[in-house]
Order: C-alpha cells, then structure tokens, then sequence
C-alpha cells in the first residue's frame, strides 16, 4: 500500500492499480515494513506518527538523501530497534507518481545504516531489498553517510545549478542553449529537479557540504590558476587526477567474501564489519539468518582485500 498526502496523487495511485487508502492509519496498518518517502523536513513527524500505528515488530525506514540528525531523532525516541536509516542512490530530475521508473533501483547502492540494537531489523531489511529490488545494499553509519554524499550527490547539485544558472543569466543564453551538447547535459541535469528538494537536501547536510565545497573550490581554483598562466602541464596533471576518479566510476575491480556472526552476543564485531565495508567501498549482495548465525556476502575492492 502506498499514501501520499494528496489527494489527486492518492487517486492516481489507484487509477494504476495500486493501493492507495486515504487515511495513513489504513496504510500501515498490520505491515512487516514502511518505508518514509516524504519531504525531510516532515520526517521526524512522520516517523513518531508511523512508529505509533504500527506494532513494534514493524520495520521502519526511509529514502532521504541526509541520515544523522533523522538517526539520531530516532534513537533519542527509543525507536533504534526498528528504525533503519536509508538512502537509496538512484533517481531522476523528475518527481512525482507518473515519473516512476521501473527498475530504478536494480543495482543502485542503497545505504543502510546500522546501529547495534537495530542489528536484526538491518539484516532484515537488507535481505529484502537485495531480493525485491536487486539492490547493492551498502551498510555505513549514519554520518559516514553524510560526509561520503555531500561530495558525491550534494555538491553536485551546486555545481549543476551553478552552471545552469550563469547559463540563465548570460547575455547570450539563448545561444548557450542553442549549442549544448553532453557535457553541459550531464553536467546541469540534476539542476530540473524540484528546487524545494534540492533546497531540503542541502541544508539538511549545510556543514558537510560546505566542507566539501571548499575542496571543490581549491581544485577548482587550481584549474583556473592553470588556465590563467598559461601552463598546459599544469592542466594536463589535474585532468589526469580528475580522470582516475572518473574512471573508477565503473572500472573499479571488486571480490566477493563472505562473512559469517552469531546471532547471540552483543553483534559488536559484526557491527564494526559492516561499517568498515561500507566506508571501504565494499557493498553487500547477500545476507542470510539461519541456524543462529547471520551470513553475509560481501564484495570489496581488491585493494582492500
């Protein structure tokens, strides 16, 4: 069952066969797992509202694309036992019902963010997003998360807008669009989505993602130092730097391992593993409980194994 607060969206949900009641109570109602899709501003509300319909067995977790202050309203609301944190890597410019993307998620990394008294509501949730969405599920800890993002998909939503942005002030605009071609493309496309989100998300992670501006900035700066002396070798190393990184975008050689703890204890050691793989580069492709054990299959760059 799906909810959204409008109505319009509650109707087409319908339309499409889904099932969209229009009271929230009636959509979590006696459910294994809710997953918070909303605004984040509107999450910690959400989160209590939902956490209080819902029996205590119920999984909660949500999609935003900040984790450590939603983390940390959870555990201070005692409900770190079933509330996993989690951010699935994958989307569009575009928002709403219609725009939904089948397959979206297949192979995206999803973050999930563990925590010890949340460990079997982890192993839960990562069995079932390995299964039903074919995810690449990446364990990390909630400000792991948000200092790895803020670099990887926030920044870029600066810069995108930057870009776009000059482009829609220059005297010749209409020119600059006229003679776009792929790299201005790729480089604004996150620039079309919905700007109160681009907003949330930003200030959501305002300290990390100031932190990583800055490094943008001084690399940045570099560039134009180069351009400006008139020092081809220059330009030519940094673009040999920025390229490694471009490159590992898909050329990055991974090893399956696997790895197994018991149920009992205090699931300390397998906390630390699952944190270290996320922060390695490593993800998961399988997690299994069975026999008082947990099985996991993991996959790590070959560098670090």
């Amino acid at each position: 069952a799906g909810w959204d607060p409008d109505p319009v969206t509650r109707a087409q949900a319908r339309e499409q066969g889904a099932t969209s009641p229009d009271r929230l109570d009636d959509a979590v109602a006696d459910r294994d797992v809710v997953f918070l899709c909303g605004p984040l501003p509107t999450l910690p509300e959400t989160l209590l509202r939902v956490a209080a319909l819902t029996g205590d067995g119920c999984v909660l977790t949500d999609v935003g694309s900040t984790k450590a202050e939603l983390a940390g309203f959870a555990d201070g609301h005692g409900l770190a036992h079933r509330f996993v944190p989690g951010h699935p890597m994958a989307g569009t410019d575009r928002a709403g019902l219609a725009s939904a993307v089948p397959g979206l998620f297949e192979t995206a990394a999803w973050v999930l963010c563990p925590t010890g008294p949340g460990l079997p509501a982890f192993r839960w949730l990562a069995g079932l997003l390995l299964a039903a969405f074919r995810s690449r599920v990446v364990p990390m800890s909630a400000t792991g998360h948000d200092a790895v993002v803020a670099l990887s998909s926030h920044v870029p939503h600066l810069l995108a807008g930057a870009l776009a942005g000059a482009a829609h002030r220059a005297e010749l605009g209409d020119a600059v669009l006229a003679l776009a071609a792929g790299s201005f493309r790729d480089g604004t496309r996150v620039a079309g989505s919905p700007p109160q989100r681009t907003a949330n998300m930003l200030l959501g992670n305002r300290e990390q993602v100031l932190r990583q501006l800055d490094a943008v900035r001084a690399y940045l700066d570099e560039l134009a130092g180069a351009v400006r002396a008139d020092d081809p070798a220059g330009l030519v190393g940094l673009y040999r730097g920025a390229a490694t990184a471009r490159t590992g975008l898909d050329g990055r050689t991974l090893r399956a391992a696997a790895r197994d703890f018991p149920l009992r204890g205090t699931g300390d050691a397998e906390l630390a593993y699952l944190l270290a793989l996320g922060a390695d580069g490593g993800h998961l492709s399988g997690c299994r409980v069975a026999d008082g054990r947990v099985t996991y299959t993991a996959h790590l760059p070959t560098a670090v194994l």
